[in-house]
């Protein structure tokens, strides 16, 4: 960025005050701070912060200037006021977009302005307080009390107090009409929060999984009040390292959720694939009597014996023994559906759809009878093929069945 705190131009007062402070401030580059006391280095912080809030309006006006009159947009290279920002000055384009928007909000908050360039307000307490009344029904009169009364509180809260407050700011200002805008808000947040729900999870490759999501805030709190409460010590020690109830470290918060995602009741799951959604352990049975060798999940992921025993005993998982030649063991009876215990089996065997040019996984096959039904089929493991919902509705239509894959 060029610098032009030498340019001589017209001598407005702002050019004056910026070209000023632009030659003090080139002034001071290599001065010490040893010689600063506790007191001046508490003052000077606060200034400065304070001079940071009083830049950031003089630029917002600056650039509600040049967009007006063109200025910044003249250059057939700048799409707009954020672009040319960006590329005269360096400035990222996220940055760039966020200044002028901010230059734009604090136009139509003529009292928020004021503020943020006599210091009474930072820039996050400015955006906070900007959202807030813009949120407020329409009346401008009450509009201008309440931002009034967030730009006197901003004096003793930041910006994080500010949204909280502006969200109850109409009940100061006009109790009988705050009702109704809380559940306007609450309604539009709610059906914000409903179209913005995500989880997303990938495996590292390394026996861990990583997953992020966005969830309503009151399923947030639901899973927050039950990952503290199960990460909370039985017994706190009236000695030794004292315990935060309300902020459990990191590691304890993932044991927790892995309780909490083991131990809960899986007959409350939808079925998938003829079946409640469990994860099933396949072992042989050497391991399941105390020996070494590792076992699978109907996953594909391996875990050790000694987690496929833990396991074997918690709700939420079926423990699947082989006998010789990795024969699941009998589960199942004769029935005209096959049974949950015979799905299970089929599926720790077959492990996918068996149409040859399918790898859809078990839990969301159908359980197909190779010899139907109607014509005395029996309903049991061994006339059984697992076949994806698409290619189970072929072979009806289009026999005979598939060839088997082992």
């Amino acid at each position: 960025m060029a610098d032009h705190h030498e340019t001589r131009g017209s001598g407005h007062p702002i050019e004056v005050a910026v070209l000023s402070s632009r030659r003090l401030f080139s002034d001071i580059v290599d001065q010490a701070t040893w010689s600063l006391g506790g007191p001046e280095t508490r003052e000077l912080l606060a200034q400065v912060t304070a001079l940071a809030a009083q830049v950031a309006e003089v630029q917002a006006r600056l650039l509600v200037h040049g967009e007006t009159t063109g200025a910044t947009t003249t250059d057939a290279r700048a799409m707009s006021t954020a672009a040319w920002l960006a590329g005269t000055t360096r400035t990222t384009r996220r940055a760039a977009r966020d200044a002028t928007k901010l230059a734009d909000a604090l136009a139509a908050h003529e009292l928020t302005r004021a503020a943020l360039a006599s210091a009474q307000v930072l820039v996050e307490q400015a955006d906070a307080i900007i959202d807030a009344v813009d949120a407020l029904p329409p009346d401008q009169g009450v509009r201008d009390e309440c931002e009034r009364h967030l730009i006197a509180q901003a004096a003793h809260h930041d910006a994080a107090d500010l949204k909280i407050l502006g969200r109850r700011v109409l009940a100061v200002v006009d109790p009988a009409a705050a009702e109704a805008h809380e559940k306007k808000l609450l309604d539009e947040e709610e059906r914000s929060a409903e179209k913005k729900t995500r989880f997303s999870m990938g495996d590292n490759g390394d026996g861990t999984s990583t997953g992020r999501f966005t969830i309503p805030a009151l399923y947030a709190d639901m899973l927050r009040k039950a990952l503290t409460a199960l990460a909370a010590p039985k017994h706190v020690r009236s000695q030794g390292e004292a315990y935060d109830h309300t902020r459990p470290s990191p590691e304890r918060m993932g044991s927790a959720f892995c309780h909490y995602i083991g131990a809960y009741p899986t007959e409350h799951l939808p079925h998938a694939g003829g079946s409640n959604a469990t994860v099933v352990v396949t072992m042989d049975l050497d391991t399941l009597l105390g020996g070494a060798k590792s076992a699978s999940l109907d996953t594909g992921t391996m875990i050790t014996a000694a987690t496929a025993r833990r396991l074997a005993c918690q709700a939420g998982v079926i423990p699947a023994v082989l006998g010789g030649k990795s024969k699941v063991l009998d589960l199942g009876r004769k029935t005209r559906f096959h049974t949950e215990a015979q799905r299970l089996a089929i599926a720790i065997e077959q492990e996918h759809c068996q149409h040859p040019l399918c790898d859809i996984p078990a839990w969301l096959c159908h359980v197909h009878h190779t010899t139907p039904w109607s014509s005395g089929g029996p309903t049991d493991t061994d006339h059984a093929q697992l076949l994806c919902p698409r290619h189970h509705a072929l072979t009806h239509r289009d026999p005979p069945d598939p060839p088997r894959r082992t």
